[in-house]
């Protein structure tokens, strides 16, 4: 098993489907876990049901502030070694109905948030000579969809700020790397209606959804040392249904 032990993760989005799958799975390699969300009361339960080594610290990441709140908070388990970018929102409608609040909504939250965090952390791996950035984007941001402009392009954005850093930071020690989850089982895809499901499920050659553990298990390669000689990459998991 992937060993992380003494490293710390943020993880964002912590209490959604793909980040209690996330969090589990690292706590289970030995990580000392700092999660956040939105619901201080969801996040001290799950923290408490994983151990001691969980802590959760509500946010808005979309806040400015959040990574000065979140890298406080860190400084009992020695810093951020690994940063799980997470969070996400939906404001779905077509282009031509879109409102800038819609829009902003979820830049705000899927990239800004993303990319503050992102510079907030670097500092301290520097100095380390080791870190791991990994950030969830989405098979939308490859390929995009209708309705979907804004989720979209934050995607895309987050993944080429990811290519971005990952340039930046290579020589000491630091990695970083998107996921694009395909169709994943969760809450969000649960409340779709049947005709929906199978039409994306005809397009899947694995003929499944993913689960959130299919995502957590990159998730733990990704943040261990055995990946060290991957960075700036985009891993597509999605059952086939997008092949690059």
């Amino acid at each position: 098993m992937l060993d992380l032990s003494g490293k710390t993760v943020l993880l964002t989005g912590a209490t959604g489907g793909i980040g209690r799958a996330i969090a589990q799975t690292l706590y289970r390699q030995g990580a000392n876990l700092l999660l956040t969300d939105m619901d201080q009361g969801k996040l001290d339960e799950f923290a408490q049901q994983l151990g001691e080594r969980a802590l959760g610290v509500a946010v808005n990441v979309a806040d400015e502030n959040a990574p000065q709140t979140l890298l406080k908070a860190s400084e009992q388990f020695g810093g951020v070694d690994i940063l799980i970018n997470n969070a996400g929102i939906t404001r779905d409608t077509l282009s031509m109905r879109m409102t800038d609040e819609q829009w902003d909504a979820v830049l705000s939250v899927n990239l800004t948030s993303g990319f503050r965090l992102m510079r907030a952390v670097i500092p301290s791996m520097m100095k380390k000579r080791w870190g791991r950035i990994i950030s969830m984007a989405s098979i939308v941001g490859v390929i995009g969809n209708a309705g979907q402009a804004n989720y979209s392009a934050s995607k895309a954005g987050l993944i080429a700020a990811t290519k971005s850093v990952a340039q930046e930071v290579a020589t000491r020690g630091i990695t970083a790397n998107a996921i694009a989850p395909g169709f994943i089982a969760t809450a969000m895809t649960e409340s779709l209606p049947d005709n929906l499901k199978q039409a994306m499920l005809d397009r899947i050659p694995a003929k499944r959804m993913g689960t959130p553990q299919d995502i957590a298990n990159v998730v733990a390669f990704l943040a261990s040392d055995e990946s060290a000689y991957i960075t700036g990459q985009t891993i597509n998991v999605n059952g086939g249904m997008l092949m690059l």
